[in-house]
């Protein structure tokens, strides 16, 4: 690239967001192939053209982690936005978009651990685990930060454990 990139001008990527809980209310979340970093986050994706975001919420979910047994428990008030660091912003989605607009879904897992197969057609995770809600925050990669926050505040009621 011979330009820099002006990431004022590009649009932000639909997408959805999963905050997928077990029994104990605790949240599912990988750590992605991409990534060397000790970081993890909760599965998301695309909206593909024409389709419903619940629609995709659950495509995702089957697509990322090998089972879509799961139902949705709430959506997200609003659409929550975060940026790429500029580091990235031309490398990823083939440098169509700045960064993502999320509508966020809690869903509770519905399934036994054995559903859960992360080795999928197109592998996103290494490796996944289950964690407490108030230990999310300080797993996930430091761009995302505002919108996990946001997303565990929103769905902090669904959740049987109790706040620190």
């Amino acid at each position: 690239m011979t330009d820099k990139i002006d990431a004022a001008s590009l649009p932000y990527r639909p997408c959805v967001g999963i905050m997928l809980l077990n029994g104990r209310g605790q949240v599912f979340v990988g750590r992605r192939i991409d990534q060397t970093a000790e970081a993890w986050q909760m599965p998301q994706g695309g909206i593909d053209k024409g389709e419903a975001p619940r629609d995709a919420a659950l495509r995702e979910l089957k697509e990322e982690i090998g089972t879509d047994r799961a139902e949705i428990l709430a959506e997200s008030e609003d659409w929550l936005k975060y940026d790429l660091p500029p580091k990235l912003i031309g490398k990823v989605w083939r440098g169509r978009y700045r960064g993502q607009t999320q509508k966020w879904f809690a869903m509770r897992f519905l399934g036994t651990e054995a559903d859960i197969d992360i080795d999928t057609e197109h592998p996103e995770f290494q490796e996944w685990r289950w964690l407490a809600m108030d230990d999310l925050l300080e797993h996930i990669v430091p761009f995302k930060y505002d919108v996990y926050a946001r997303v565990v505040a929103e769905f902090r009621h669904l959740s049987k454990q109790t706040p620190r």
